[in-house]
């Protein structure tokens, strides 16, 4: 599977309340949630994401509550994927569940900027920056996840 879109940058330790705030949590409707995705650190996020468009952040991407409305927000948002230096595990482990897209790469996770346009290669785990022209290696998931996320999630995929 490949991807490519515009980055979308943020920093360390962003959090699942500045992912979704806790007061849009009364729904789980993936649409509702993606109309305020980000907005505690990017009021004009929903504005300026297209669909494609990429997310990359630094260290403990996900970090604090392990609702799953987190990585459904960036989904219904439009995101492909997320790109980050590490993420917290719960919120790792709610991505891949709910079939969004992520990477660990640190050097991609630092260097890479807003507004720059990327390709993923998800079979290779290669991370092309098209605008700059670096290359970086992520770990590329195994088959049975690239199925899981390829499906939409484990629910779906177990269908």
């Amino acid at each position: 599977m490949k991807i490519q879109g515009k980055v979308h940058k943020y920093g360390d330790h962003v959090d699942t309340d500045v992912i979704i705030p806790a007061r849009y949590l009364n729904t789980a409707k993936p649409e509702e949630l993606a109309a305020h995705c980000m907005e505690d650190i990017d009021k004009d996020f929903v504005n300026k994401v297209h669909t494609g468009d990429i997310m990359v952040a630094g260290v403990n991407f996900g970090c604090g509550s392990s609702r799953e409305h987190a990585p459904i927000a960036i989904k219904a948002s439009g995101v492909s994927c997320v790109i980050a230096k590490n993420f917290a595990r719960i919120f790792y482990r709610n991505a891949l569940n709910i079939g969004l897209p992520i990477l660990e790469c640190p050097e991609a996770g630092e260097e890479i900027k807003s507004g720059d346009e990327v390709a993923v290669d998800f079979d290779s785990g290669v991370i092309t920056n098209l605008t700059t022209g670096k290359s970086y290696k992520a770990e590329p998931f195994p088959p049975f996840i690239q199925n899981i996320i390829q499906k939409g999630g484990l629910l779906a995929s177990l269908k």
